[in-house]
């Protein structure tokens, strides 16, 4: 049996919203851990969070922490909501980065920057992996099937596109909010569709929003990490706002996403983009548990590896 420091944090929570919830492991140096242990807990944390990041420390003029990412099935290469939330519990909780402007963070997609700005605005600021954009994307009738709702809340004035920005995210624009918080799609529909497809999540979005002051209204769906729907995203929206910027669509310095089907507590997810390039998304977290993870040294009865 082995204890690894554990912390359930919500990523993205603010005011009445729930978050996200992620999952996190601090590896201590000597901490023993194999790929098959992290997949196996995180498969034990399904429904309790979305991910688990598994953080170490870094390597000495290469990075300062680096971090793995499973969900209930596989491995992540890349996850913001939960790196959102583990870089705020690190910046406010540990000496060393409390006073750090800025920290690198190695990820499969590389190594990222966090920004930290949680004496400013009570937020961490990650940046996004750089985008590589698709001109191939499915079609409206098909897209629209797989998410169960009308061709004609597809919005016909902006395209369907495919972006990754840490994860390959399928971008579809709706027409109001109401075609987007009343969709519902099925899960095994859209999971067939999303790996037919090569996409690991899809985004839908609206520029109609339910508070003033705000840009877009998200969704963001991911049924080949083994759910449906995730409620508060950093690559979704990140993705998004990549795109945006290459339609001509964005071309402030910020954006306030709501998203979430809750019309009156939203998740709110923060998009800027720096002068010196690139894009970045911003959040905080809200500690929920705070123990140990005891990782027996059997499988439970019932249980398959």
């Amino acid at each position: 049996m082995r204890r690894y420091r554990f912390k359930k944090i919500d990523a993205f929570a603010s005011g009445g919203s729930s978050g996200n919830p992620a999952g996190y492991i601090s590896l201590l140096p000597d901490d023993e851990i194999t790929e098959e242990d992290m997949q196996r807990i995180a498969r034990e944390l399904k429904g309790f969070v979305s991910e688990t990041g598994f953080l170490r420390e870094g390597t000495p003029g290469v990075c300062d922490l680096a971090i793995r990412y499973f969900s209930c099935e596989r491995e992540v290469e890349f996850c913001g909501h939960a790196t959102i939330a583990i870089m705020d519990d690190v910046i406010r909780n540990d000496e060393r980065f409390r006073d750090r402007e800025v920290l690198l963070l190695k990820t499969k997609k590389g190594v990222v920057t966090v920004l930290n700005r949680t004496r400013e605005d009570g937020m961490v600021y990650i940046r996004a992996p750089e985008p590589a954009f698709s001109d191939a994307h499915p079609g409206i009738a098909e897209t629209a099937a797989a998410l169960g709702i009308d061709v004609r809340d597809i919005d016909p004035a902006i395209p369907i596109g495919i972006v990754n920005a840490g994860l390959d995210t399928l971008l579809v624009p709706l027409v109001s909010l109401d075609a987007c918080v009343r969709c519902s799609p099925d899960y095994m529909t859209l999971r067939a569709f999303a790996l037919a497809h090569a996409v690991d999540v899809v985004t839908i979005y609206t520029r109609e929003t339910v508070f003033p002051g705000h840009d877009l209204h998200t969704r963001v769906f991911a049924p080949t990490f083994g759910y449906l729907e995730d409620p508060a995203t950093g690559s979704g929206n990140a993705a998004l706002g990549n795109f945006l910027i290459r339609q001509n669509l964005w071309t402030g310095r910020s954006l306030v996403i709501e998203q979430g089907p809750d019309r009156e507590n939203p998740n709110i997810v923060r998009l800027i983009r720096p002068e010196d390039g690139g894009l970045m998304f911003g959040g905080g977290g809200q500690v929920r548990i705070d123990g140990e993870y005891i990782l027996s040294a059997g499988v439970h009865p019932g249980q398959q590896e």
